[in-house]
């Protein structure tokens, strides 16, 4: 298993320069980016003509990614002042310098710092991390927990009235999105045009320091109902079919005939046999179903109730061309997603040692 693990960590390297490459060239078809944007607040296009080319403040030329800039975007700007833009966002370089520049800074975990605010890329994701965990951790548990119960009770109960009466529930989940659950949450419960129950926006209520520790928890996941239901909603429907068609698929097996025909009980069949064998592939899921949710999942519900996540520092950046957040959250993600996978493997083993990936090549 160690060499395993081992192959699998040097996978990582090529796979990680595969996305940075791909995308990076993508962006340099892509119109617009940052230098762009400041030779349009030059121009009064903007709010704020000068509010981020003051002289030296941002400066990532640490991490240049995007392309150049256009001959119609810089009419009437000095030539001197455009160049002097490209320099500082490190655009005077040719494009593969950036290119090697970046693969460079991003080995060493050097990943620059935004164009927008200036600050470090790890210190930003750093602080937007604890909403999205929060949001990602709790949502994937919960869909864990009422998923496969009721996965198993529609395996075990098939074509019944029960197993009909939820199967609608999950068509349901599946055909609405979550955020329009969030919607009607918010309209609802949030002061919308109902009731004022829950909170509509953060993670925290303004006099949090002053609360007591208890007060502080329940203050956190007062303000976290709205959202998590509103992602489980929209979540558990795929999950609960996986693993009430897995269960199914392992009830039909001959191992279950033999263990019937022994004089086992039911109840030792179903949860002493079968479960352990159905259950595999979504519990080892897991990680992957977190990672999803994590970086995916959110990007709206966190826009709606005005949760500053890792999904909405993504929106922002998209929106405000500041390249790089993005390539270093996509390369934050991408190293978190190839390890989760790791890991989702290993649960593989963990769940049925039977599995064995070096015997079999992987």
């Amino acid at each position: 298993m160690l060499a395993y693990i081992l192959r699998r960590l040097l996978l990582m390297v090529p796979t990680l320069v595969g996305i940075l490459t791909l995308n990076f060239f993508i962006i340099q078809a892509a119109p617009g980016g940052p230098v762009d944007r400041i030779i349009a607040q030059l121009q009064g296009r903007a709010a704020d003509p000068t509010a981020r080319f003051s002289g030296g403040g941002t400066d990532i030329r640490s991490t240049p990614q995007s392309g150049d800039v256009t001959s119609r975007g810089a009419r009437g700007i000095p030539p001197e002042v455009v160049e002097r833009i490209k320099k500082q966002y490190g655009f005077d370089k040719p494009l593969h310098e950036r290119y090697l520049l970046l693969l460079g800074n991003y080995a060493t975990f050097n990943l620059g710092n935004s164009t927008l605010s200036g600050q470090p890329i790890l210190e930003l994701v750093a602080s937007k991390l604890p909403v999205s965990i929060s949001l990602g951790l709790w949502t994937t548990l919960l869909v864990y927990l009422i998923s496969i119960p009721l996965g198993v009770a529609k395996a075990v109960r098939d074509g019944s009235r029960f197993d009909v009466a939820s199967s609608s529930v999950v068509i349901v989940g599946t055909a609405i999105p979550a955020f329009l659950f969030a919607i009607l949450l918010v309209v609802l419960f949030a002061g919308g045009s109902y009731w004022n129950i829950f909170p509509r926006q953060g993670l925290t209520s303004p006099d949090w320091d002053t609360l007591s520790t208890t007060g502080k928890i329940l203050d956190y996941f007062w303000h976290l109902v709205l959202p998590i239901v509103a992602m489980v909603i929209g979540g558990f429907a795929t999950l609960t079919m996986l693993t009430k068609n897995s269960f199914i698929d392992e009830v039909r097996k001959q191992y279950v005939q033999t263990a019937r025909a022994k004089g086992l009980s039911e109840r030792r069949v179903l949860y002493g046999h079968v479960f352990r064998n159905a259950m595999l592939l979504v519990i080892a899921g897991f990680p992957a179903a977190f990672i999803s949710i994590l970086f995916t999942g959110s990007l709206l519900i966190e826009v709606i109730f005005s949760l500053d996540g890792l999904g909405f520092l993504g929106f922002n950046a998209a929106i405000n061309r500041d390249y790089s957040v993005i390539f270093g959250t996509l390369w934050i993600f991408s190293l978190l997603g190839l390890i989760l996978g790791l890991i989702g493997d290993l649960m593989y083993v963990l769940v049925d040692p039977r599995i064995d990936f070096e015997r079999r090549g992987a």
